[in-house]
């Protein structure tokens, strides 16, 4: 038995003689499909929007509401003894953040774009000079003011108009990202009576600067579905629908070429993907098909002079980059440029007058590849990292020799860099400040691995710890993972996370199947009814961690997600004995139920990722790894819940009913807590200092089970 069974024991005992553990009600609903019967207790938990926004709440949404508070007050409760230690947690990581900082400006038109934070507000201010950096500062939007009535405020995209007079922004005061959008005149400052709600928060530009796009959200689901065209002035129930997603496994979006030649509507499900186009100057014509919507087809499209570029899966796995004239955008037509490789998946591009770049990723590492288009050569730009991470971001000039990009790697402060392409030097203009007195890169280690899979397969884990630490099982290592939606979780520098390393702890990732770390096929290999071994890597990758004498079970502890927080309910069922906590942010455990449900939001959406359960194969194959339907009477880690009552991606109420099922049938006297913000949705708390404070709690969480809450 662990030795700090019986230290906790005590306390627990202590806790409950002084505080009662949470006990929610059991009200047996049946849920039958495929002559199969499911009993779940807590179905009740579950409440409509209209319900969670009432002000005069029913008996069932007041049950609700007592229970998630009983539990915030039970986490409070047992965590009491690390409220100082919290604060301490809260002010070195808000300490080491500079206070005044701003980004790298931006140049478009004649004018230089950056935002910029004052002290300690919890909000920027996005602002502008025109010609010069020495110019006066023009301040656009002024969010610490905008945003001092409210729990919660996050802006949206912003858009400003092609002759720089007008910006578009959007607004969530709720956090269920459902944003209504505002017109802001640049020269006098006045906010116009264009008032669009229940968008996606961003717009696009006619270059008339009068007409503009957005994508208006089913209000149920939020399904982002119908594009409509709106004229500066007029009122929203005048606009035009130009384009309506019928198909309910699609989403759809707007953008623009880099070119400002075309605007673009954009569909796309997991599998398939689909455009449509208009010329920019004339917002009035109809909406044009590049290339119809085929299943298993993804495309994406970049402008360029007479040409269109197209990055594709076609015939091509992981990848490859295909040519065809403007006038004849259709399949049959395309021209490969770049071909498939097996070994390399083609993850961006970018165009410019004399360059491609291109992200690619092989061995689990993003690499950027810089094709000459004038004398046909090309090369890669170089790094020294064993693990890093790098992006391309606000490239807006075609004829440019500059490439801007991002480095950060588990030693490196994101980096902001310009990369002169024809004499391949690169420039820092921003590395992120540390405010912390002994703070130096070089004194913390990062490293890579490969743990074996149970079938052969090679996991990449990356990992880092504070130098002078050295291997053994007394240390103290939280495992990160997700694994979903080929999301690729690359290595990054954290400042929040030097509270831990600074303690002893280790931390790593594991790039599990189910992302793309590794292309298409790591992917594949990890969702449908391949998804389990997202979970087996996650397990494997821990052992390998123990046998490597990095740490023991004793002292493992493990974190994710959303989806990732899946991952975390999974291996709990599946392996309770390998973990001493366990930290699950806004879970994703009630597969089943969620994926059979299509009014709740995401769902239809992601068929081809988890599989439609009304289907009895993936019903079956669900059913064998969901962690709310696989909880059993045993012995479960310590583990910390977060969630957020306006999630609109992962509802509130799987955590809750997790909690309360888990609570029901451990056999334990390990820490179950869950912390519910009943202001805030899947994002967590807006601002850059409120987040910290989730941080705070989360490594108090992990330092008290280490006995190093005095720390």
């Amino acid at each position: 038995m662990r030795f700090y069974l019986f230290y906790f024991s005590v306390i627990l005992t202590s806790c409950m003689n002084q505080y009662k553990t949470p006990q929610a009600n059991k009200i047996p609903h049946l849920l039958s499909i495929h002559d199969d019967t499911r009993i779940d207790n807590y179905y009740w938990m579950r409440l409509t929007d209209e319900q969670k926004e009432s002000d005069h709440p029913d008996k069932q949404t007041k049950d609700v509401i007592k229970y998630l508070e009983n539990e915030n007050k039970y986490l409070k409760y047992m965590m009491k003894d690390t409220e100082l230690l919290q604060k301490t947690l809260f002010d070195e990581i808000k300490n080491r953040i500079k206070k005044d900082d701003s980004t790298v400006p931006v140049k478009i038109a004649n004018y230089y774009y950056y935002s910029r934070f004052i002290k300690d507000k919890e909000y920027p201010l996005y602002c502008r000079k025109l010609n010069s950096l020495n110019s006066k500062e023009e301040i656009m939007l002024d969010v610490p003011d905008m945003a001092k009535d409210y729990n919660f405020y996050s802006l949206g995209g912003r858009s400003i108009s092609p002759d720089q007079s007008l910006l578009i922004y959007g607004v969530d005061t709720v956090s269920r990202r459902e944003y209504t959008l505002y017109v802001k005149n640049l020269n006098t400052g006045e906010i116009l009576n264009d008032h669009i709600s229940n968008t996606t928060g961003t717009a696009v530009w006619a270059n008339d600067n009068k007409t503009f796009f957005y994508v208006k959200q089913d209000s149920l689901t939020l399904r982002s579905y119908q594009v409509y065209k709106h004229i500066v002035g007029s009122k929203q129930d005048d606009d035009i629908l130009v384009y309506e997603e019928n198909d309910t496994t699609f989403n759809c979006y707007v953008g623009k070429s880099k070119s400002d030649k075309y605007i673009y509507i954009g569909s796309h499900q997991t599998l398939s993907s689909e455009y449509r186009y208009i010329d920019a100057d004339r917002p009035d014509s109809q909406f044009k098909v590049f290339q119809k919507r085929e299943k298993k087809l993804e495309y994406s499209i970049y402008h360029y002079h007479d040409y269109f570029y197209i990055l594709t899966n076609y015939k091509a796995k992981n990848f490859r980059l295909m040519k065809t004239l403007a006038s004849q955008p259709s399949i049959e037509h395309w021209k490969e440029v770049i071909p498939h490789s097996d070994d390399i998946l083609i993850e961006g591009l970018d165009v410019f007058e004399k360059y491609l770049v291109l992200e690619e990723r092989k061995n689990g590492l993003v690499q950027i590849k810089i094709i000459n288009l004038i004398n046909d050569t090309e090369y890669y730009i170089k790094f020294d990292d064993p693990t890093y991470t790098i992006s391309t971001f606000n490239n807006f000039e075609f004829k440019t020799d500059t490439l801007r990009f991002q480095y950060t790697s588990l030693t490196t402060p994101s980096s902001v860099y310009d990369y002169d392409m024809k004499k391949q030097k690169k420039f820092l203009l921003k590395q992120n400040e540390v405010l912390e007195k002994n703070f130096k890169p070089e004194n913390y280690e990062s490293k890579r691995y490969y743990a074996s899979a149970r079938d052969g397969k090679k996991i990449p884990i990356s990992l880092v710890y504070k130098k002078g630490i050295h291997k053994n099982k007394s240390n103290p290592l939280l495992l990160y993972g997700y694994g979903s939606y080929g999301y690729s979780i690359d290595p990054y520098f954290s400042s929040v996370r030097l509270s831990l390393l600074d303690r002893g702890f280790v931390f790593a990732i594991a790039h599990v199947r189910g992302g793309e770390e590794l292309g298409r096929d790591w992917y594949e290999d990890g969702k449908l009814l391949n998804k389990k071994n997202t979970f087996y890597d996650f397990i494997d990758c821990a052992e390998f961690l123990i046998n490597e004498k990095y740490t023991s079970k004793n002292h493992l502890y493990a974190s994710g997600g959303s989806a990732g927080g899946l991952l975390m309910g999974s291996i709990i069922n599946m392996r309770p004995d390998l973990w001493n906590g366990v930290i699950a942010s806004v879970p994703f455990v009630d597969v089943i139920s969620t994926m059979l449900d299509e009014s709740i939001p995401l769902t239809t959406g992601e068929f081809d990722e988890w599989g439609n359960p009304k289907e009895k194969k993936y019903y079956n194959y669900i059913k064998e790894y969901s962690p709310y339907d696989n909880i059993e009477k045993k012995m479960y880690p310590n583990l910390l819940v977060l969630t957020g009552f306006w999630d609109s991606q992962v509802q509130y109420w799987e955590p809750a009913k997790w909690v309360a099922k888990i609570r029901e049938h451990k056999t334990d006297d390990n820490i179950l807590i869950m912390d519910c913000n009943m202001e805030v949705g899947h994002g967590g708390s807006s601002g850059r200092f409120k987040r910290f404070k989730e941080y705070a709690l989360e490594y108090a969480f992990l330092l008290k089970l280490e006995n190093l809450n005095k720390k």
